[in-house]
């Protein structure tokens, strides 16, 4: 099995009803029960969407291809200016790391994720 786009697209999907069932207290599968640690809430997915479990190869080759545009909003001399951050998947800790030391600053307005060579 490779990991493509689309099967991440559908475990989002999941994981987004699961939180949003649990938000409007309707019920969820015991197995898909939204669990809370480290001050976050949190869902635990052991197998894909076919039902096999996860390959730690396929996934660690997945995360390196992975970026992300990071968009920040920054109030400059009363000008609202969005700025839009290339991160690669193995920095992103260290640039979020950089708002808590305030080496950068602003409100973080997006995460997106994609992968370089999808572009044309």
């Amino acid at each position: 099995m490779v990991l493509n786009i689309t099967m991440t697209d559908e475990i989002n999907k999941k994981v987004i009803s699961i939180f949003s069932k649990h938000k409007n207290s309707q019920p969820i599968e015991n197995e898909d029960r939204v669990k809370f640690f480290a001050g976050f809430n949190y869902v635990k997915i052991n197998k894909d969407n076919n039902g096999k479990k996860f390959n730690v190869e396929q996934l660690e080759k997945y995360a390196q291809g992975c970026h992300y545009i990071v968009r920040v909003m920054r109030n400059i001399n009363n000008e609202i200016i969005l700025y839009n951050y290339d991160v690669p998947n193995n920095q992103l800790f260290r640039f979020i790391k950089a708002f808590e030391n305030n080496t950068l600053n602003g409100v973080i307005i997006e995460i997106d994720k994609y992968f370089p060579e999808d572009l044309a």
